[in-house]
């Protein structure tokens, strides 16, 4: 009745396309969910109902994944394990917004700009495979890491100033660190979105049958003297 799939386990670009529509809808998600005007997308921790419940798995979701890749350098493997330890303190130890305090302060804030900073560094990562290839498709995927990369990094310097600044900008924005966040995992998103080489426009025709080629499985070596 179904076809054998073409791969016996899912690929990393599918998870990198799963992951980026994961951080595509979490900020909007939790917003329309909570019953109240979430300041940050960390408050929906203190909500009831489905955006707590959103925000608590989606980042389970994302530390999974992270847990799982490795890139392709030691110095990826390392970065992406930190990512996913730090996702997990964003979403077990409470921020310190809407009047709540957190059992554990700094917790949740440091580990959030270690994550954002991975994400940007992964974002250049990218950028420096993408802009080796010749084909036009790859060229535009370089454009869209480069550019994700520094609204990434944008939003960490605005949120750190704010912060230095006594939260200075965001008692004239209530919403600064919300929509801070949403831009940042918007372009988290978008980056890896592209990297999943499921986008048809900016991927070459070669690049979307590699990704749906079977690769070859390896069996271990029979013992010596045995028989089939």
């Amino acid at each position: 009745m179904f076809a054998y799939p073409p791969r016996t386990e899912i690929d990393h670009r599918t998870l990198k396309l799963i992951v980026g529509l994961i951080a595509l809808s979490l900020a909007s998600l939790t917003s329309l969910l909570a019953d109240t005007a979430i300041t940050s997308i960390s408050a929906s921790y203190y909500e009831s109902g489905p955006s707590h419940v959103i925000f608590i798995g989606f980042l389970f979701a994302i530390a999974a994944f992270f847990f799982a890749y490795n890139g392709y350098t030691p110095l990826q493997m390392i970065a992406s394990k930190v990512a996913a330890i730090a996702t997990l303190c964003i979403a077990l130890f409470p921020c310190d917004c809407d009047g709540h305090k957190p059992l554990v302060p700094y917790v949740h804030g440091a580990s959030a700009a270690v994550t954002f900073a991975i994400l940007a560094f992964f974002c250049y990562v990218f950028f420096k495979r993408a802009i080796k290839k010749p084909s036009g498709p790859a060229k535009s995927r370089a454009f869209i890491y480069a550019t994700c990369g520094v609204v990434i990094v944008l939003v960490i310097l605005v949120l750190a100033v704010d912060r230095l600044l006594s939260h200075s900008i965001s008692l004239q924005l209530p919403r600064l660190t919300y929509y801070g966040e949403k831009t940042a995992l918007v372009a988290f998103g978008l980056s890896w979105l592209s990297a999943s080489h499921w986008l048809p426009v900016i991927t070459t025709k070669e690049e979307r049958l590699a990704r749906l080629t079977p690769q070859p499985q390896v069996m271990p070596a029979a013992p010596a003297g045995a028989t089939t």
